[in-house]
């Protein structure tokens, strides 16, 4: 895998899981002119075979296909595929953009596609992962585990205990959850957030940041009318209240 840099984006293979003949090889052509490699499969029952064997620096994944839909392809290799996924959807709608956050996606861009939308996108997928694995933003706790009372994250284990219990907290949740944690006590802004785990800035109208929260409080046991551990400070961000895991 070539997560290093972006000064070199002739070492960066992209695998394009697109049915659209046109629009795979607009994109794989327009990307081409970027100097990154692009391989395209058109088939969705054959592409949880090739992402995972071919094991490629990122992924362009549709969310309608032929044998396979990207969610199912998405949920499947997700424990077997470290890289990012990037998923493209012709719905613009809520539920798509929530399920694929919610299995394992890392980002999605919303058909008809602009290339150079596209592009700002891959590359803030590329310059977020090489920041995940030198933990460019280290918790002001631990490097590795933040604990507090019957709370704890561990980087190194990619898990989240509360009560003694594991949680089942997918990747994108994890991501949120370690940076609020690490920045417990502090109100975290949704463009700051965003720009932490995706490197974009918020749009004003971006609501993945707030559904996962969402997604989280429940799993925490926090009170979704009036959260007491993920706090809502409104017209700033999120707070993340160390003292209510008692």
């Amino acid at each position: 895998m070539h997560f290093n840099s972006l000064t070199h984006e002739t070492d960066i293979r992209i695998l394009l899981i697109e049915d659209d003949i046109r629009l795979s090889t607009l994109i794989q052509e327009y990307l081409q002119q970027q100097a990154m490699t692009v391989t395209i499969e058109h088939r969705g029952d054959a592409a949880c075979q090739r992402i995972v064997s071919e094991a490629p620096d990122l992924v362009i994944l549709d969310l309608m296909l032929p044998g396979m839909d990207g969610l199912e392809i998405c949920k499947a290799v997700r424990p077997k595929y470290p890289g990012p996924i990037l998923m493209l959807t012709a719905r613009d709608e809520d539920i798509d953009q929530v399920v694929g956050l919610e299995i394992g996606a890392d980002d999605y861009v919303t058909k008809p596609v602009q290339p150079r939308v596209l592009l700002a996108h891959i590359r803030a997928l590329l310059r977020r992962f090489p920041a995940q694995s030198s933990q460019e933003i280290p918790p002001k706790k631990s490097p590795d585990d933040i604990q507090y009372h019957h709370f704890r994250i561990s980087t190194t284990a990619r898990e989240v205990w509360l009560n003694g219990t594991a949680l089942d907290i997918t990747t994108n949740e994890f991501e949120l959850l370690w940076l609020l944690a690490s920045h417990a006590g502090e109100v975290l802004t949704r463009d700051t957030i965003l720009d932490q785990l995706r490197g974009i800035d918020y749009n004003g109208v971006d609501r993945s940041v707030d559904i996962r929260i969402s997604r989280l409080r429940k799993k925490l046991g926090d009170n979704t009318s009036r959260p007491f551990r993920i706090k809502t400070i409104r017209g700033k961000g999120y707070l993340f209240v160390k003292e209510a895991w008692k």
